[in-house]
């Protein structure tokens, strides 16, 4: 998208929407897809055929999120369609092929972290996921559907699910799809080599051999038959919360060189952003009763201010991660949201992990700096753990906790500290409970490099400078390799391996040049290919 266009909003609410509807049924909640085809984020498209684009997947991310902390009660969600024929389209077509290569691929990350945070819902939050196909779903569509616990197709001999981004837009399909159908859904590799490369797809009973899909269900019975499996998720589910936590609609103060929140701020200045958090400005937590207690507060404030940067800054490359105020507040705050056992403690710990894991996924360089007055202890030290480098001043201290060793689990399902020393026990061991100033933290490994104040400031400049001087793709790259040591999972193949190939594929000729697929689709003219395999 052009440098012109307005910025981004993340933030939405239910009487907002222009694409989803949230309706209830006790313990079940629905999301209806309606997408309003003239309500595309940007000018030159239409959302035809419930296809959809970043605005699209906003809202859903909202819903999500609202879903988690709003409705203790609801157990299970039922994902459907408004359009009797068509469930969804997937990714707006036009709206990609006018998309620069940037705005592409964090559309693609953006939606890929949606699909994940529904799959963290079904297995930490007991909302159990069904994905109720009325129609035929493709591409995206079906990811939606794939990201669910189980997948009812409609069998009226018309709706079929398919992934035809490999043969239809020289592509691959762009939220995990590839990853999911043989990861998760196990289908044969053979068998989802046929099916990725066959754009309309698979219908009713070979669906359900496959392994496509769960349920074929003729039309006559499917609404029936979809209500008995909410109810039966439903009730299995071990889902108890009280009174839910309404999310009130974030309002920072944006301004040309400065984005501020209540707990977190963010400077602009060139190619640099430094991102501030403030420790809690009372010592002693109150009870958790709506969304200003610190840790859920920070987090939403944090969350959204990654969303806006990666979005509307994407030559800012550099990120100074900081940290103010009383560790010692910070500590108490800590214990209510990890410590707690009930659910919204719970919902609390996993929206921050996710929104860690939100970062770790960003290409963007990252540095903390650890200063006399930081409070990067705990929960708060995970954001320095997820930086490139850390560098820490002469008389600063930082605090390793329990919260460290696995409460907010990376993609790869190891802490970070287990990341950082690839999963050996006695660096572990060694730093386990202890409060550290800058030397003990540089020789047990935990800071990249400890400064006196005559070097900090000239150092800090040095490494920033240098940093901004080499490429933006190699560091992109280099930095992924980097931050995920240790075992391989679905999560870390959707956002290493298949998040790089589609990054690359989307740069092609075959797929983006004047003759590519993204150009010619819909024009009744072959797309032209470079046959070299590279």
């Amino acid at each position: 998208m052009s440098g012109s266009e307005p910025p981004v909003s993340f933030q939405t609410r239910p009487d907002r929407y222009r694409h989803w509807r949230m309706e209830f049924d006790d313990d079940v909640a629905y999301l209806v897809m309606d997408v309003d085809e003239r309500g595309g984020l940007r000018p030159g498209y239409e959302l035809k055929l419930n296809s959809y684009d970043l605005g699209v997947d906003i809202e859903l991310y909202d819903a999500v999120q609202r879903l988690r902390f709003e409705h203790p009660e609801v157990r299970a969600v039922v994902i459907t369609s408004d359009d009797e024929k068509v469930f969804c389209a997937g990714a707006n077509i036009r709206m990609l092929a006018a998309s620069s290569h940037p705005w592409k691929v964090n559309f693609c990350k953006f939606t890929n972290e949606t699909r994940c945070g529904i799959e963290d819902a079904s297995e930490h939050s007991g909302q159990t996921y069904i994905a109720a196909v009325n129609g035929t779903a493709s591409g995206g569509g079906y990811e939606i559907a794939l990201a669910c616990d189980r997948i009812l197709l409609i069998d009226d001999r018309s709706a079929a699910v398919s992934l035809p981004e490999v043969p239809l837009l020289g592509v691959l399909p762009g939220t995990g799809g590839l990853t999911r159908v043989v990861d998760k859904r196990r289908v044969r590799r053979d068998r989802a080599d046929v099916f990725a490369t066959k754009p309309e797809g698979f219908k009713g009973r070979t669906a359900v051999e496959w392994g496509l899909v769960d349920e074929a269900v003729p039309r006559s019975r499917f609404e029936q038959t979809v209500r008995e499996r909410a109810r039966q998720a439903a009730a299995e589910s071990t889902r108890a919360g009280e009174r839910g936590v309404p999310l009130p609609m974030l309002e920072p103060e944006i301004t040309a060189d400065r984005i501020a929140y209540r707990h977190v701020t963010a400077e602009l200045d060139g190619d640099r952003v430094t991102i501030t958090v403030r420790a809690p400005e009372s010592a002693a937590p109150p009870q958790v009763v709506d969304a200003d207690f610190w840790p859920l507060a920070m987090t939403r404030e944090l969350d959204d201010l990654i969303l806006w940067l990666r979005t509307n800054e994407p030559e800012r490359g550099t990120w100074v991660l900081r940290t103010t105020g009383d560790i010692d507040a910070v500590l108490a705050y800590e214990e209510a949201m990890t410590g707690g056992k009930d659910w919204l403690a719970a919902e609390i710990r996993h929206y921050y992990k996710r929104t860690l894991k939100r970062l770790d996924v960003t290409s963007r360089s990252l540095v903390a700096l650890i200063e006399p007055g930081s409070c990067f202890a705990g929960a708060l030290l995970e954001t320095a753990l997820a930086c490139d480098r850390q560098y820490m001043l002469e008389g600063a201290e930082l605090v390793v906790t329990d919260a460290n060793f696995g409460a907010f689990p990376m993609a790869n399902g190891w802490s970070r500290l287990a990341s950082r020393f690839h999963g050996e026990d006695a660096p572990l061991r060694d730093v386990r409970g202890r409060r550290l100033g800058s030397e003990e933290a540089e020789e047990l490994g935990l800071v990249t490099l400890a400064l006196d104040d005559i070097d900090w400031d000239d150092e800090i400049r040095i490494a920033l400078e240098e940093r901004a001087s080499l490429s933006p793709d190699a560091l992109t790259g280099m930095e992924a390799n980097h931050r995920f040591a240790g075992p391989e999972t679905l999560e870390t193949k959707i956002f290493g391996r298949l998040s790089a190939w589609q990054n690359w594929i989307f740069t092609r000729p075959g797929a983006s040049g004047p003759d590519g697929a993204l150009s010619k689709y819909g024009t009744g003219v072959r797309a032209t290919f470079d046959r070299k395999r590279v």
